[in-house]
Order: structure tokens, then sequence, then C-alpha cells
């Protein structure tokens, strides 16, 4: 790589890999989450992208809304998770527990935070979100 490029994107869900080696696979549909709590941080950077296709795909067919309007207003800045239940190779259901930090990109730009524990499962082999615990 040339000393004058940019360094590669650091990929929204703050896992330390680049988007291009960490959650684009999977909202690009070339790659599956292996885990829960995989699929959870490629939504985060879903929303952090205004990817709503990818969310609708990677949620549970039982819970998943007709559609999905994101707010262009809000900027999810970071997310920290802060555990996970089952959700492995060898798990159907699986929990994970995080905080997304977003702020609004007009009105002062103050910092929310949204703390949750999601619940996942496998539909047709791969891992989705299925709701809110």
């Amino acid at each position: 790589m040339p000393h004058n490029s940019p360094p590669p994107a650091a990929c929204p869900c703050c896992s330390g890999r680049t988007y291009a080696e960490c959650c684009r696979p999977l909202h690009r549909g070339e790659s599956r989450a292996i885990s829960a709590e995989q699929v959870m941080r490629s939504r985060f950077s879903a929303f952090a992208l205004g990817d709503a296709e990818y969310l609708l795909r990677s949620w549970h067919s039982t819970t998943r809304p007709a559609r999905l309007r994101l707010d262009p207003a809000v900027h999810w800045t970071r997310l920290e998770v802060h555990r996970s239940t089952g959700g492995g190779a060898f798990h159907t259901e699986g929990t994970v527990e995080f905080t997304a930090y977003a702020q609004r990109r007009r009105g002062g730009g103050e910092e929310a935070a949204v703390r949750e524990n999601s619940s996942f499962a496998r539909e047709d082999g791969a891992w989705v979100y299925l709701s809110a615990l």
C-alpha cells in the first residue's frame, strides 16, 4: 500500500477490524454471521450506514416489520457489547446485551444511549434478530 493512501475505514460496529473485513461481506450477502454477536454487530453497522434492506433481511420472519424507515437525523456512533449467551456454532438461540450510542445530526448533537438485551435465533441456518428482551 502506498504511504499516501488513506487508512482502511474502521467498521462501525467497533470490532477493531475494517468494514471490508468485518460487516461489509454480511451486508453484501457474501457471507453469513457465525454467531448471534456477529449478526448483532452487523445490524448496528447497518443502522450506522442506513442499510434498511440488510436490517430487514437479518430479522426473523415472525417478528420482521413489513418495512423499515430509518431516521436520517440519527447518527449511530459506537457500540459496546456487554455480554452474550448461547449464539455460537452449536446453538440455535442466543442473546446479546449491548449499548448503542447515537447523536442527532442537528440540534446540538447530544449523545444518547440505548441499552438492550436482544434475542437471536437461527432461521434457515442463518443467525437473525428475533426481538428485544
